[in-house]
């Protein structure tokens, strides 16, 4: 009997508090008792890890050895160890039972009866429900001490200061580092100076040998922006600064999402909650001032320059390293999209140079401007491009051929079947051989089934696509109409619905859009309902919902 066992812990205390060895203990006696041998290689432990998530090492290392069927057993002392969410026990004891593994329950072994089933869904609700009211109280509990002044709401200590290495979350331990304290303050120094920018401080920083809060010799633009909004070096330390919302749109247009992280939003200062007073590095009127110089240079600062209009602003990719690309306007009032690899900003972060071109802004807006209008004059281009990634253009003819070939096997089959069972009743065959061809034939029937489902699921699929090819089609008759009188604002706004991303690599300009197939498609941007870019290769993409309201087209333009 190959048998494996899972112990696992939440939080560093219990593993102090040898709460695995525990689990482990048991877990012996029970093999023991069992009469049951297990290699040292066979138990998988994660310390410090919650059971609301599936992201644990042990686990991972377990489930990748199933994926082998090395194992018989697995024992656990209860479910709540394997996971706290009960969707995710069935999903992993789901996965145990396919690859031949039992798994045993030492709290309350568990069988396939209908009752220790109900009493597995029961405790694996009563677990989840248990993992919200902690989390709930840990929140209330934390808040409590953070407006009592007991509790410091970061567990790192800021650029200057020092923490109590046997109580890190006691405001009573926070101390100087002299070093950084007069680095910090050199900062606030150097940036309220007339003409000083992050960037200059950072430059300064480098030049004189200091590391950044990460041990790095490059100082970043925003690790400056962010001691220079921190409270603390006023002397202040405060909680509830930010709070997290879903993210509204991606860092990277030409990138996918990736893991979910939240939004760090700032809250209103009213709404802080001051902590606990530490020693302070600045004044609080250096921090005014240097909060205030902040917001004067950002609506100041390039990316908010509004004086030149850009057709494709914030839509343009390098096909090179796939950074976006920015407007900048050179002598003679020549615009140009240049890709951020090139800015001076990236190179002093360490980052590869970009040596890609530099692209004439009018040509580009002009020759996507171009191929847009063509697009919607030709709406046949839409629907054969919709056609092609939906699953290819059939025939109706052919369609109803493989109908009527599928339904000709099907009663054959059937016919088949009635004189194997009339063979048998007259004892020309013995039962092994008609049991055997019966199965067989029952086979084909199945195989039979499955092809006339997914045709006729194809069949829908079709349909749908006829559906969304109207939907196109109306839309394109409706903007058509005003193309040629367009205004810079109304071909800026159709621009923005209609085209996803313009990536250029050289001479080559591919233009990736999005098309309306529903009016609520014509008020929502694609960039927002996607997560990703590259899943599959199709040309054209429905948006991966149940009512289409968007697909998109990737077309390679003329050279420009």
């Amino acid at each position: 009997m190959r048998v494996a066992v899972y112990v696992r812990v939440s939080t560093t205390r219990q593993t102090q508090d040898q709460t695995i060895a525990q689990q482990l203990e048991r877990l012996q006696q029970h093999l023991q008792a069992q009469g049951w041998t297990m290699e040292e290689a066979n138990i998988f432990r994660d310390d410090g890890y919650s059971g609301a998530s599936l992201k644990r090492p042990g686990l991972d290392r377990l489930r990748d050895r199933l994926k082998a069927a090395a194992f018989d057993v697995l024992l656990i002392t209860a479910p709540d160890r394997l996971a706290r969410n009960y969707v995710h026990q069935v999903l992993l004891l789901e996965e145990l039972q396919q690859h031949g593994c039992r798994v045993e329950f030492l709290e309350r072994p568990m069988s396939q009866d209908p009752h220790d089933q109900l009493l597995l869904q029961i405790r694996g609700a009563v677990a989840e429900y248990e993992r919200s009211l902690i989390c709930e109280r840990m929140r209330r509990g934390r808040l409590a001490k953070l407006q009592a002044g007991t509790l410091l709401p970061w567990t790192r200590a800021p650029f200057g200061y020092r923490l109590d290495p046997e109580r890190p979350r006691d405001p009573a331990g926070v101390r100087l580092d002299a070093a950084e304290a007069a680095v910090v303050a050199e900062i606030y120094a150097w940036y309220l100076q007339p003409g000083h920018s992050l960037y200059s401080v950072a430059r300064r920083l480098r030049a004189l040998g200091h590391l950044s809060p990460s041990g790095k010799a490059v100082w970043g633009a925003a690790t400056i922006r962010g001691i220079l909004l921190n409270p603390t070096y006023t002397g202040q330390v405060y909680a509830g600064r930010t709070h997290s919302r879903p993210p509204h749109i991606r860092r990277s247009a030409t990138h996918p999402m990736g893991r979910s992280h939240d939004s760090l939003v700032p809250r209103p200062e009213e709404e802080w909650i001051p902590v606990a007073n530490v020693p302070a590095v600045i004044t609080a009127e250096q921090f005014a001032q240097a909060k205030a110089k902040l917001a004067e240079n950002q609506s100041f600062a390039t990316r908010n320059n509004k004086a030149h209009t850009y057709l494709l602003r914030a839509l343009v990719s390098c096909g090179h390293c796939l950074r976006a690309c920015q407007g900048r306007c050179a002598s003679h009032n020549l615009r140009y999209y240049l890709c951020s690899g090139k800015v001076a900003a990236i190179q002093r972060t360490g980052r590869e140079y970009c040596h890609s071109r530099y692209l004439p802004a009018e040509q580009l807006d002009e020759l996507v401007w171009c191929d847009l209008v063509d697009l919607l004059q030709q709406p046949a281009i839409l629907a054969q491009a919709l056609a092609r990634a939906q699953g290819g253009e059939w025939l109706p003819q052919e369609l109803q051929a493989r109908r009527e070939q599928l339904r000709k096997g099907q009663k054959q089959l059937e016919q088949q079947l009635e004189r194997l069972t009339e063979a048998y009743l007259g004892e020309v065959i013995p039962l092994p051989e008609y049991q055997r061809r019966r199965a067989e034939l029952e086979r084909r029937q199945t195989a039979l089934q499955q092809q006339a489902q997914q045709l006729q699921e194809q069949v829908q699929q079709q349909t749908h696509v006829a559906q969304l090819t109207e939907s196109l089609t109306v839309f394109c008759a409706r903007t058509k109409a005003g193309l040629a009188t367009a205004t810079f604002a109304q071909r800026r706004q159709l621009v923005e619905l209609l085209i996803d991303r313009v990536v250029v690599t050289d001479d080559q300009v591919e233009i990736r859009y999005a098309i309306p197939t529903g009016p609520a498609g014509e008020t929502i941007r694609f960039c927002h309902l996607r997560t990703d870019y590259f899943r599959t290769p199709n040309l054209i993409h429905a948006r991966d919902f149940q009512a289409p309201q968007q697909v998109r087209i990737n077309l390679m333009a003329r050279s420009g």
